[in-house]
């Protein structure tokens, strides 16, 4: 079996065009033939300007978008064009963690209901006891207490949702995770509290993650390796040290010379973790 849980090569995302009165119009292409690879228990971040598409590539990966041409296979399996029948069950397997976790919680519905109903649609809890069971445990595994189940999303501070958005994910024992841009926004704290979460969850769960982020010096203190994405393309990647400390391309040096990096401090995470607790 292979050591890479999601491949995927020659990617393109096109969004518009097709027929109109006029006849065919183009559309307007936002991926132009991304490779990518993403290894078991591996974490990967994608990096860019804003608008360089590593948010597309992330939804593409996921199959939210469709893909215009190439290939994405998942644990061995060509995901790419399967109908949402057939995607159905490849979907607990696959989940995302979203930048904003207040427009991802439906706010009429308390953190309990948020969190147990996924398990019932995806048969992992036997009864309704059951599903409380795992979100309280889960719950505490996020730091947070068993009270939260009963509060509703408008109730708990940005850091405590996001809290959530990572228990609803890992509620599902997924082998996939695609994180997009989930700190930001969050004080450095916060941040190193959210981030040492995911750290401990991909570790004890072997969870495969992509993280997108505009913020290199997360990326290079969370991620194995990384891609650098400008205009659709990838235009370098390779581990975090090697591209942190010997970028090959200008663009990759422009990005770092624009956000200079902390000289690396491997313990800013349990610091800040320690500080939000």
């Amino acid at each position: 079996m292979s050591d890479d849980l999601l491949i995927a090569t020659g990617l393109e995302v096109t969004y518009g065009g097709g027929p109109s009165l006029l006849g065919k119009l183009p559309g307007v292409k936002v991926l132009h033939g991304i490779d990518l690879s993403i290894g078991r228990g591996e974490t990967v971040g994608i990096v860019g300007e804003s608008g360089s598409g590593k948010t597309t590539l992330g939804r593409a990966l996921l199959r939210l978008v469709d893909v215009s041409a190439g290939e994405i296979r998942f644990d061995g399996e060509d995901i790419t064009r399967l109908p949402d029948r057939t995607m159905r069950p490849l979907r607990r397997r696959m989940q995302m963690i979203f930048q904003d976790p207040m427009a991802s919680l439906n706010p009429r519905h308390t953190i309990g209901r948020i969190l147990t109903e996924p398990l019932f649609l995806h048969g992992l809890a036997r009864d309704r006891q059951d599903a409380k069971k795992q979100a309280g445990e889960m719950l505490e595994r996020v730091r947070l207490p068993a009270s939260v189940l009963d509060r509703n999303p408008h109730e708990l501070s940005g850091g405590q949702r996001q809290r959530i958005g990572i228990a609803r994910a890992a509620l599902l024992k997924p082998d996939f995770v695609l994180a997009d841009e989930i700190v930001s926004g969050l004080d450095v704290s916060t941040q190193a509290q959210a981030l040492n979460l995911l750290k401990e969850l991909s570790r004890d769960m072997g969870l495969s993650m992509a993280f997108i982020s505009h913020d290199l010096s997360v990326i290079r203190a969370i991620c194995d390796r990384v891609y650098v994405m400008q205009f659709g393309r990838i235009i370098e990647h390779g581990s975090c040290e090697q591209v942190f400390s010997a970028p090959k391309s200008d663009y990759t040096k422009l990005l770092l010379d624009a956000i200079p990096l902390p000289e690396p401090d491997p313990g800013w995470l349990e610091r800040g973790s320690a500080t939000a607790a």
